[in-house]
């Protein structure tokens, strides 16, 4: 049975072919974020120079959806991103991007726990595979970003009010807003 703890091992062939090491069998791109959609760390090392190229193949992914159409990434976004490479903002976009995922779990983690918890329907016939559904579309909305975990602050956060929520939730757009303007004035 493979240990879905650490990183499910994709070797990358001369072929360019990508060989699952648990499956012992060849993968595709969409075989692997079928894998990461499901909440597994991957990890893709060329076998003849144990270059980790997992950065490399898991961009070519995000690529090929947004290519198709599925656009989650804004153009804006996309430009703040290329100029940020070519500034000194570099060093801080990455955890930027980092925090900003973790209030994005943090804010879909509180509202399945207050659709379970503070629900009146809840004792519905339904209700509670409605639930499961939505939990999985949530679980999939967020599966590429499992790598980043979640912090104690954020496991405290899930017990805060619902006015405490609200007055987080201003104080976050308030700090994204600000961060948001930092950025664009240092890439100028």
């Amino acid at each position: 049975m493979a240990d879905t703890n650490k990183p499910l091992l994709i070797k990358r062939y001369a072929s360019r072919r990508l060989y699952n090491t648990e499956t012992s069998d060849y993968v595709t791109l969409e075989d692997i974020a079928e894998f990461i959609r499901d909440g597994r760390e991957v990890q893709i090392i060329d076998l003849k120079s144990g270059d980790d190229l997992t950065r490399q193949y898991l961009l070519q992914i995000i690529a090929e959806h947004e290519s198709r159409g599925e656009n989650v990434l804004p153009i804006n976004v996309l430009n703040d991103l290329v100029r940020s490479y070519a500034t000194h903002a570099t060093s801080m976009v990455p955890e930027f991007l980092q925090s900003s995922f973790e209030m994005l779990r943090e804010g879909q983690s509180k509202m399945v726990e207050n659709m379970t918890k503070a629900n009146p329907l809840a004792g519905m016939p339904g209700m509670e595979a409605m639930r499961a559904q939505q939990e999985a579309f949530l679980k999939a909305m967020t599966s590429g970003l499992g790598s980043m975990g979640t912090t104690p602050a954020a496991s405290e956060g899930a017990a805060a009010t619902d006015d405490t929520d609200d007055d987080n939730l201003d104080e976050i757009k308030k700090q994204l807003s600000d961060l948001q303007d930092k950025l664009s004035k240092l890439s100028k």
